[in-house]
This record gives C-alpha cells, sequence and structure tokens, in this order.
C-alpha cells in the first residue's frame, strides 16, 4: 500500500535524524520548529510556525516552553496585536544553527539520492501533499 510506504519513510526519516538530533539536544519536532526560526529574517508567530511546520498549536505550545526552558528562543506577546505571540531565537538558539549546520549534508548522504534527486522527490510529496489536502476539502 502507498500509504504504508510513505509512514514506512517518514519512521525511517525520524530515525536517521535522532542520532543527530541527540547530539544537539533537540528533537526532530524542535528541530522543524528551529529550523523554521533559523530561516526567518524576524520573529514568527505560534500560528504561523504552525503553519510551517504543520503542528497544531496543541502540540505545538508545550514544544515551545521546553525550547524556551532550554533557552534556545524567547516568547513575547506582539506589541500591535496583544493577542498574537510572537516566537525569536536567543543568542543561545542562534548558536545552535552552527552546531546543526551538518545535518542537512548527513541526512542527504544517508539517503543515497543525489541532490537533484532529492529535490524532484521533495516536490513530487509536496504536490501529493497538496492535492490530498485539497481533495478532502473539495469532497
Amino acid at each position: 500500500m502507498f500509504c504504508f510506504a510513505l509512514y514506512s519513510a517518514t519512521h525511517a526519516m525520524q530515525q536517521a535524524y535522532r542520532p543527530l538530533l541527540e547530539e544537539i539536544g533537540l528533537t526532530y519536532p524542535q528541530y522543524l520548529v528551529m529550523s523554521a526560526l533559523w530561516t526567518a529574517d524576524k520573529p514568527l508567530s505560534v500560528s504561523g510556525i504552525g503553519r510551517q511546520v504543520q503542528l497544531e498549536s496543541s502540540t505545538l505550545t508545550p514544544l515551545l516552553k521546553r525550547l524556551e526552558t532550554a533557552g534556545h528562543i524567547v516568547r513575547r506577546r506582539n506589541p500591535e496585536d496583544e493577542r498574537q505571540l510572537q516566537v525569536d531565537l536567543t543568542d543561545e538558539g542562534r548558536a545552535l544553527q552552527a552546531r546543526a549546520a551538518h545535518i542537512p549534508a548527513c541526512i542527504l548522504e544517508k539517503t543515497g539520492l543525489d541532490i537533484e534527486t532529492l529535490r524532484r522527490l521533495q516536490g513530487e510529496i509536496r504536490d501529493l501533499t497538496h492535492h490530498l489536502r485539497t481533495g478532502t476539502e473539495d469532497a
């Protein structure tokens, strides 16, 4: 079944990340959040992070609290809209990016794929995700 192939690949990918992330003290979901923050040029809202990493607020909130306790991020109310919580990197969180810089290359090597093949596959998976989401909404 196709769904099992995707599930197995997802599980294998997370297992490949595990030892690399243990070295820097992050879980896979924490790494996804930190990656979103590392690529942002300004603080992100909690909902913005959730959209990027496809996590619900109920999952994201305790994860953000743990990252804040670890000193990697700071959460503050948006001065322009008090209802919105902004998340920004601390100096320690920015420094962690350098410690994690080797991870993408290690994962690429573990896939056994060249970068062009991996990019094509990533695009196909994004298309699949889009079609599954919009197909479900139309049904």
